[in-house]
This record gives structure tokens, sequence and C-alpha cells, in this order.
């Protein structure tokens, strides 16, 4: 039986292109300098909010150099060991992201907890100050990653660098409430803040990733109906053991069987639900056809 494959490789925000590498180098470069920056003014400075900032952003800087890890592995061309190539590495560098997101926010519960047993004094003018020139270097970090949001990878960097953005605002906050009124629970308070929205973004991502690496159909595809649009393409009687699934963080492909009429038609058939799998953004695409036995009418009189 005769079958038919497709392959698209247009992915104008693809992690995989020398563009987007580029910006995730220069993302990660300034991550991590300013990173060493906050850590020392959170120590000197007392404040859980400035460390919890410094520590989520060494996590962006690993989450950034996975993607870069991710975005090098997924450029490598296919083998015959790896027919599909190496996609698969954004999704996994995406479920290690949310896993390291996790282990943040029980570091920031765990020491915010203890802030609250025992205060610490909190120089808040300073804390202040550094935190505003970290969200000047998140806001421009995520506006670098907001151009690949397509890519489940790169939108784990994203959100990475968008609870530091967060982070920032939180430790800004605290840092002028400590200099203005020295109330310093405010600082453990906002950092569980911090902790809450950070944990509400990295769960997403972690059941993304996981339904990714699960071969399940992607969140955006309601397969049913894919289904019926692609039964309803002239010439089509059926289609059956439709299968969608992500080959990458943003590479989908498809398969199924496609039951027919007349098999002389199939090129045209074939040109229709390519056009109707493209509609909705996979690229590589399998059908199987199948002819449906002709079966002539007996007359009964």
């Amino acid at each position: 039986m005769a079958h038919s494959h497709d392959h698209g490789h247009a992915h104008g925000g693809d992690a995989r292109s020398p563009h987007q590498r580029r910006r995730l180098s220069i993302a990660l470069a300034l991550t991590w300098g300013f990173a060493l920056i906050e850590a020392l003014a959170g120590l000197r400075g007392g404040s859980l909010a400035l460390l919890a900032d410094a520590g989520h952003m060494v996590t962006d800087g690993a989450a950034l150099g996975l993607a870069l890890l991710a975005a090098w592995l997924a450029a490598r061309p296919t083998s015959q060991r790896h027919t599909y190539g190496f996609g698969r590495a954004e999704l996994l560098a995406a479920l290690l992201n949310a896993l390291a997101m996790l282990a943040v926010v029980a570091g920031i519960t765990w020491e915010a907890w203890g802030r609250f047993a025992e205060p610490r004094p909190i120089m808040g003018e300073m804390v202040s100050l550094v935190a505003t020139l970290g969200l000047a270097v998140n806001l421009l970090v995520a506006w670098m990653l907001s151009h690949g949001q397509e890519n489940l990878n790169v939108r784990g960097a994203f959100l990475h660098v968008l609870g530091d953005v967060l982070g920032s605002i939180a430790a800004i906050a605290a840092g002028a409430v400590v200099w203005l009124t020295g109330w310093t629970p405010i600082d453990p308070l906002l950092s569980l803040l911090i902790g809450g929205l950070v944990l509400a973004a990295s769960l997403r991502l972690l059941r993304e990733a996981l339904h990714g690496l699960l071969d399940g159909v992607p969140f955006a595809i309601d397969l049913e109906h894919l289904g019926k649009e692609l039964a309803a393409v002239p010439g089509v009687a059926e289609v059956h053991d439709l299968h969608v699934w992500a080959l990458s963080g943003e590479r989908l492909a498809l398969t199924a069987h496609v039951r027919v009429r007349d098999l002389l038609t199939w090129p045209e058939i074939l040109a229709g639900l390519r056009h109707e799998a493209e509609e909705h953004g996979i690229g590589h695409v399998t059908f199987q056809p199948e002819v449906i036995p002709w079966v002539p009418l007996v007359r009964q009189d």
C-alpha cells in the first residue's frame, strides 16, 4: 500500500536559528553577570527578596544555557540512529527548567519561614537601588526572549526571566517599605508572593514538557476537530488511526490512515490533506491511503 510523507521546516522564531541562539547567548551573559551583583548586594543588605531574585537569576542562566544546548542539538542533522533528529532535547530542557524552578521555590519558602521566626536587619535603600537595576536587566532579557514564544524551550527560559521581573519588583517594594517604615516582615512576605507566582508558571511548563515527552497530542490541537476537517477533504471517505505529537518544542508530526474510493485521485487528495495539516501548524505528515473495495449492487426482483 502506498504512503506519502511531507516535511515542513519554516519556523520564523525557531530556537535553532543562529539569530535566536545569539539572543540566548546575550541573555545568558546579562543574566549571570547581574546575578553576581545582586547576590553580593543581597548578602550585604540582608534582603531575602534580593537574594531570592539573585538565586532565581542563577537558575535563569542555567535555563538559558539549557536552551542554548537544546537549540544546538535540535539543529543537528538527522542520522540513521536518530531519524527525527534531536528536537526532543528542547522538551527535555524545558522539563529540567521546570524542575529547577520548583527547587528554587522550595528554597525561597524555607528561607522565608526562617525570616519570620528570626527577623534580620535590612538596608532598604541599597536593596531598592540594586533591585531597580535588576529590573532593567530582566526587562531587557525578557524582551529579547519574547520573540521565540512558540518554542516550548524558549518559553521555559522566558518564564524564568518573567519570574525574575516579578522578583525585582518585589525586591524594590520590600526595600522601599523597609527603608521608609522599618517593617522587615515585608521582605519574606513578598518573597513568598514571588514563589507562588513562579510555582504556577513552573507547574504549567512541567505539565507541557511531560505531555510532549510522552507523545501526547499538543494542547493546541483538537484531535477530533482535526479529524473531521481531514475527513471533509474532497475524495476522502474516512480518516482513522490519527496521531499527532511533538517532534520538538515547536515541530509537530501527524500520521493517519485515509480511506478513499479512487486511488487515481490520490495526488489531489494528498494536497488537500497537507493543506489542512499546515493550517494547524503541522509540518511533518504521513498519510496512508486505503482503497475502499467496490461492491456491485445486486438487484432483487
